[in-house]
């Protein structure tokens, strides 16, 4: 268990690279897209999640509003961290931002070029496989887009490269045949399975920064226990911020999608107090 005293900080290095340890994530925002990723920066968020598929994000829209968020702030480039991905085809609708024709290596390059000019940037902090292409271990196809994101990384286009909805034993594999680790790993984070304990241990142990989504909406039955409200009800914060804590104290990099600035700020809030080790204890093991 992490040690709860240890204040947590709002940006840490991460292979030399300044992580945020907490993201905005812009997933299904559609037309709201543009104002909440600027709200999110306006509240204090310094890294943004998005993604190269336009069924379940609008990445234009998220380099408007970061465009916006820069202006109003005072910011430059430098001081956010921003994140996309590569989707497969399988994963997309008819908006694909590649020739689906082309070879995969190709399809990333264009993917990759495509985000860059939605975002209005000259390179990407982090930039994730969307998934692996098939359910268990790794495919060609999967190789041949990880050494095209190794080449983005080994060119300095991406400072880290990573994986998301990736499976145990997929990890493992990458983790023992690429050239590169990945950075980051991003999933969605379930409290029956201890909140992903098996993948967040293998992580710890090869220095790969563990990034949880969904841990409101994946985990509402087990979120609604009394136990957790008495928790909130003591510390007088909400049951959203009690998870995001539990998720930083855990060493974890949580995402939240809020669409309301005012719960944007209050998850930011979430610095500013502790969870007891009786406490981390019980949501750990919540759905046990």
């Amino acid at each position: 268990m992490s040690d709860t005293s240890r204040k947590i900080n709002r940006v840490v290095k991460h292979r030399g690279v300044r992580v945020p340890t907490f993201l905005y994530g812009t997933a299904w925002k559609e037309a709201q897209t543009e104002t909440l990723a600027q709200q999110a920066i306006a509240s204090g968020f310094l890294g943004i999640d998005t993604a190269n598929q336009r069924m379940h994000y609008y990445e234009a829209g998220v380099g408007e509003g970061i465009q916006r968020a820069l202006l109003e702030k005072g910011l430059d480039r430098s001081d956010l961290f921003l994140q996309s991905k590569f989707t497969y085809v399988n994963s997309q609708d008819h908006r694909l931002p590649y020739d689906p024709k082309a070879d995969y290596s190709t399809q990333v390059l264009q993917s990759f070029e495509s985000s860059l000019a939605h975002l209005n940037t000259t390179y990407l902090d982090s930039y994730l496989l969307h998934g692996p292409s098939v359910n268990q271990g790794l495919s060609a196809a999967d190789w041949e887009v990880w050494r095209t994101m190794q080449t983005l990384q080994k060119a300095g286009s991406v400072k880290l490269i990573g994986v998301s909805n990736v499976g145990y034993d997929q990890l493992k594999l990458l983790i023992d045949k690429a050239e590169i680790m990945p950075a980051f790993v991003q999933n969605r984070c379930f409290a029956r399975t201890k909140w992903d304990v098996r993948i967040r241990e293998l992580c710890q142990a090869h220095d790969i920064r563990y990034q949880g989504f969904s841990l409101l909406t994946a985990n509402v039955t087990e979120l609604s226990r009394p136990e957790v409200h008495r928790i909130a009800e003591r510390l007088s914060c909400s049951v959203p911020q009690v998870v995001f804590r539990f998720a930083l104290q855990l060493g974890m990099i949580p995402l939240t999608g809020s669409t309301s600035q005012r719960h944007m700020e209050e998850d930011l809030e979430v610095y500013d107090f502790e969870l007891k080790e009786d406490d981390m204890d019980l949501i750990e093991n919540i759905a046990f």
